[in-house]
């Protein structure tokens, strides 16, 4: 991923819409897959473009998507706080892991899957991210910078490829780890990204997305 954090604050903008924040509701549908498709959802190519396509994969309907020696990623801009809808819960599943990925070096930053949430500050380089990954090789549980920027954070919620062809859910409490990650309460948040890419080491690479959602009690 080739300086793709910064690509990214260029794709969701340094001056999101802090004001314009998502309140009142327990839970905020971030993906509507199944009724809107992608529908309020932002492409943007670093090197080549990943597929992302709606799909019915094992009796349900799925975000699908498929990257060879190429990145691309889709967002969507969503202002909340972290501190008030802190659970983000999804669903997803990897064909396989990327053999040369290795989250610790440039040329080994590809990942099959990974869900952002993104924090825009003033400028773009205050902006952090936290990535949640499904790793090659970061035993899970543990975080470490992406190689290219200290200022979005790479979280192993998966690890390997043991659990490869089977639906995941996953639920991460945003502000717990931020706050562990960074050392400080988390700023309003202001997009959720998801990415399949490959573009470094050129490998090929499938995933499936379920919905996403966001709320305030577990």
């Amino acid at each position: 991923m080739r300086l793709q954090f910064l690509s990214v604050a260029l794709l969701l903008g340094v001056s999101l819409p802090l004001g314009s924040m998502v309140a009142g509701a327990n839970e905020i549908a971030v993906s509507r897959f199944a009724v809107e498709g992608l529908k309020g959802w932002e492409a943007k190519s670093f090197k080549g473009n990943t597929d992302y396509r709606i799909v019915q994969e094992d009796g349900r309907v799925a975000l699908k998507a498929h990257a060879k020696g190429a990145a691309s990623g889709i967002s969507k801009t969503l202002s909340f706080d972290p501190r008030t809808h802190r659970y983000l819960r999804w669903s997803w599943k990897v064909a396989d892991t990327i053999a040369a990925g290795n989250e610790r070096t440039k040329q080994g930053d590809d990942y099959a899957a990974r869900v952002y949430v993104v924090f825009p500050g003033r400028f773009f380089w205050q902006m952090r991210a936290i990535n949640y990954i499904w790793a090659n090789k970061l035993p899970k549980g543990e975080y470490v910078p992406n190689a290219f920027t200290a200022n979005a954070m790479l979280l192993a919620v998966q690890s390997g490829p043991a659990l490869a062809g089977q639906w995941v859910s996953e639920q991460r409490d945003i502000l717990a780890d931020y706050r562990r990650m960074f050392g400080e309460d988390p700023p309003v948040a202001g997009a959720v990204a998801i990415m399949t890419d490959t573009d470094n080491t050129g490998a090929e690479a499938t995933a499936w997305y379920g919905e996403i959602t966001l709320s305030t009690t577990r």
